[in-house]
This record gives C-alpha cells, sequence and structure tokens, in this order.
C-alpha cells in the first residue's frame, strides 16, 4: 500500500482506495506505479500482470457504501399478568372467611358486604370453609376464567 497524489486535486489518497476522498476522481484512471506483490519490482496500475515476474496484479474493488440496514420488527409481546392467585384467595376465605374478605379480594363486592353483613352469624364463616375446599380443587384456568 502507497500514498499517491490524486491527478486531480494533487491530495494525498491510498493506491487502494477506489477514489479520491477529496474530489473522486475514480483512482481506475490514475496511472502510477505499485510495487509487484512477488517481485517487489514497480510496475504501473494500469497492467493486469507484473512487467518483470508476470504475477497477476489485483485490481482495487470499487467502493460501495454500507447498506442500509435491515427493519426491524418491534413486536410487543403483551402478557396478561393475573393479578388473583388461586392460593391467596384460599388462604383469605379460611382465615378471614366470616367477613368475606376473599370476595373482596375476588372482585366480589356485593357478596363481600353480605358477608361483612351476617358475619356475626357464622353463615359466612360455614360458607367460606366451603368455598376453600371449591377454591383449592379449582383448575387454574377455571379460577383464571373465573376471576382473573
Amino acid at each position: 500500500m502507497a500514498i499517491i497524489d490524486c491527478p486531480e486535486c494533487t491530495h494525498k489518497i491510498s493506491d487502494q482506495s477506489a477514489s479520491c476522498t477529496n474530489c473522486g476522481f475514480p483512482t481506475s484512471k490514475m496511472n502510477f506505479l505499485i510495487k509487484c506483490p512477488e517481485c517487489s519490482e514497480s510496475t504501473s496500475n494500469q497492467s493486469n500482470s507484473c512487467t518483470s515476474c508476470g504475477f497477476p496484479i489485483a485490481k482495487p474493488s470499487p467502493f460501495k457504501a454500507a447498506p442500509p440496514p435491515l427493519p426491524t420488527n418491534n413486536y410487543t409481546t403483551i402478557v396478561h399478568v393475573n393479578r388473583k392467585s388461586k392460593g391467596v384467595a384460599a388462604l383469605l376465605a379460611l382465615f378471614l372467611g366470616g367477613f368475606g374478605i376473599h370476595k373482596f379480594y375476588l372482585g366480589q363486592t356485593l357478596w363481600g358486604i353480605l358477608y361483612l353483613l351476617f358475619c356475626w352469624t357464622f353463615i359466612p364463616a360455614i360458607i367460606s370453609l366451603f368455598e376453600v375446599i371449591i377454591l383449592l380443587f379449582m383448575n387454574e384456568s377455571e379460577f383464571n376464567k373465573r376471576f382473573g
């Protein structure tokens, strides 16, 4: 690799570049001496082979700009996060079911108020024990369908 002068603007450029970086004059039209990679003798860049040993002279490949970046597919994945847990609902029904706290947790506000109104009768506490069993044996998908 050698530094040469551009014949158009006399700007210093590499002999390996495809064109002058200052004026854009193509190096393929420039005539300058290069060293043969095989025998190190000087030969013209316009010749196809070394005049001394016959070694083929490679022409510099034309400069190619980098291709534009490929479009990216920005997919947004929506994940449905279940806010209600079957285990939490069962524990609330077991320990605080007489007050209807599990009903408030599950979004059944009217039932929660009824349980609170009748908590002094212990009827909601008995019903909530059955609800604990129902919640424990319920599928996760069915729970999510009902309360999710």
